[in-house]
């Protein structure tokens, strides 16, 4: 089961650097909502962002990242909601 969380973190991650540079001249400082490598939305704080995910996932892996210049990856938890 951890591995499977796991896996799907990084799968959301890896898509959102593949889009991060169509992202940033109109979304920067957004928070970007993903749900199995598909952005689901953009939003103004990370807690709307949180909201929506739970009220469209409720107990599934979701990721939320801000759109800004430089990503930090800070590990598992870092971008990762479940």
């Amino acid at each position: 089961m951890a591995d499977d969380i796991k896996d799907a973190i990084e799968r959301n991650y890896s898509r959102f650097l593949s889009m991060l540079s169509e992202l940033l001249p109109r979304h920067r400082g957004k928070y970007a909502l993903l749900y199995d490598q598909e952005l689901i939305g953009l939003f103004a704080s990370p807690g709307d962002a949180e909201q929506e995910g739970e009220r469209r996932f409720p107990g599934a892996v979701y990721s939320i990242q801000p759109v800004e210049d430089q990503p930090i990856d800070l590990g598992y938890f870092s971008h990762a909601l479940y």
